[in-house]
């Protein structure tokens, strides 16, 4: 639609001043913003191009505040080292929908485009059973991970994984996903290529998840769980295990998240599986989570 609109907008506006008459240039630069308000950031952007007006009308403020989180003023100051008055809400927009790390690197956070503020948790972040035992686990560089990084469980009797966040989420619903592989990928000339060697144990009793909140409603602690046995759709490939949705009431509030994944059957061994991340993202998205996760 903007690119059309673009176009036609130029031939027109062009072609009626030269006849003398009210082109586009024209238009009142307030009624310019209103209209783009009403569209995409990409339309916005295209309509920008259109002459001077609209150039000056898509960077106003009242086009760019709609598409910001209500508290965008708490993240900025808090992600972008206080440039709140730094910044026009455009620049807050283009900063927000680029990743920002925080907490030692170890969490990442992002505005997507048209759906909400999403946050991923490196395993660097959580407390993982064994981690710095090297005879039992590798951490691995990878081009598969937002963090260029993966932690590789070679063999254990008892695992358990627990994290947490404070955050001051935007108010909705979101859903917290484990980012989960069987087997450890790698590159061999050009081809990723997957070594089963190790897997064992996951299809013999299934994984537990945990995630529980603390409601700003009545300060008290709501909880969500479910359980996984890892088949052969993990086999090689990422994916993302639900655990459960949570609530947001207040976004001037840190909302407080706890989480853990547990397997400690020790009547049977388990290894061969990679941890990525912990991925929050609005339960409303409707795109690839492959899209937030890699």
């Amino acid at each position: 639609m903007g690119a059309t609109f673009s176009g036609q907008a130029e031939t027109n506006s062009s072609s009626t001043c030269s006849n003398g008459g009210v082109g586009l240039g024209d238009l009142p630069e307030s009624c310019v913003a209103l209209i783009l308000s009403y569209l995409d950031p990409p339309e916005i952007c295209k309509l920008a191009l259109v002459n001077y007006t609209f150039r000056r009308a898509s960077s106003a403020d009242s086009v760019w505040e709609l598409r910001l989180p209500e508290n965008h003023d708490i993240l900025i100051k808090k992600l972008l080292h206080n440039q709140y008055h730094t910044l026009t809400k455009k620049q807050m927009f283009a900063r927000l929908c680029q990743p920002v790390r925080f907490d030692d690197c170890t969490k990442e956070c992002w505005l997507q485009k048209n759906e909400g503020l999403c946050v991923a948790i490196s395993w660097r972040g959580l407390k993982i059973t064994g981690i710095n035992d090297r005879r039992r686990w590798s951490h691995l560089s990878s081009d598969e991970s937002r963090f260029s990084t993966v932690a590789y469980l070679q063999e254990t009797w008892w695992l358990e994984v627990h994290g947490n966040l404070e955050f001051e989420f935007p108010a909705g619903i979101y859903s917290l996903f484990f980012r989960l592989q069987l087997g450890r990928s790698s590159k061999k000339r050009g081809r990723r290529v997957v070594d089963l060697e190790q897997v064992v144990g996951w299809h013999l009793k299934p994984i537990q998840f945990h995630l529980s909140w603390l409601s700003t409603a009545d300060a008290s602690w709501r909880t969500a769980s479910s359980e996984y046995i890892l088949g052969d759709e993990a086999v090689g490939e990422w994916k993302y295990y639900h655990v459960g949705d949570f609530i947001v009431e207040n976004s001037r509030i840190r909302t407080k998240v706890e989480f853990f994944m547990s397997q400690i059957d020790c009547t049977h061994r388990k290894g061969g599986i990679c941890f990525d991340l912990v991925l929050i993202c609005p339960s409303s998205y409707s795109g690839s989570l492959d899209k937030l996760g890699s």
